[in-house]
């Protein structure tokens, strides 16, 4: 009897490997899981606290994209779903996960821009975990808003919260991540100077 040689899958056919994925090859899934890995665990790990909460909002949205993939347009950009697919996992996660309700609040909003050159000293890696250590509610808002494009509306009405808590939690994450990276600077002279002998 003559057995079939594993069929080979790769990035040039992505459009073979989802199609194949839809009839449950496992190969293929198994394919798509590892080739789109660091991808989506990248887009995880910016809403969750550590990186076993990131994994599993990771496996929650492939088990999602595996499920659905059939009703997914195969002409149109898969990892834009894929990413969909991981932010509102990702919200999910964080609103199954609260167990307070927020405070909703009165007082005035003004937004006030970051200093943008504090953050543009800091690598990707640096920055996700300084984010990483800001309240769940004030990171989730963070990277709603500055990363993912939605709105203090649609953020308020994804979250259950008012939009004045929404906006007032983006000012606080912004203000907190500025201290933080300033400790991280202070930290680093400390260590400098103990360093050199100075």
């Amino acid at each position: 009897m003559l057995f079939k040689k594993p069929k080979k899958y790769s990035e040039e056919n992505l459009y073979e490997v989802l199609q194949a994925c839809t009839e449950n090859v496992s190969a293929a899934q198994e394919y798509l899981y590892q080739s789109h890995y660091s991808f989506a665990k990248s887009i995880s790990l910016r809403y969750c606290n550590n990186a076993e909460d990131a994994e599993e909002v990771l496996n929650d949205s492939f088990i999602k994209v595996f499920n659905n993939l059939a009703k997914f347009d195969m002409t149109k950009p898969f990892k834009a779903w894929l990413r969909t697919i991981l932010v509102n996992t990702s919200i999910d996660y964080y609103r199954k996960s609260q167990r307070e309700t927020p405070v909703i609040s009165l007082e005035p909003y003004h937004e006030k821009p970051m200093d943008s050159n504090i953050i543009d000293e800091l690598n990707a890696e640096e920055l996700l975990k300084l984010v990483q250590e800001l309240s769940p509610s004030y990171r989730t808002v963070l990277m709603m808003y500055a990363i993912d494009g939605y709105n203090h509306q649609e953020i308020a009405e994804r979250l259950g919260i008012s939009e004045g808590t929404s906006k007032s939690n983006l000012a606080r994450a912004r203000q907190n991540l500025v201290i933080l990276i300033e400790k991280k600077r202070k930290y680093e002279l400390v260590e400098q100077k103990r360093n050199t002998g100075i």
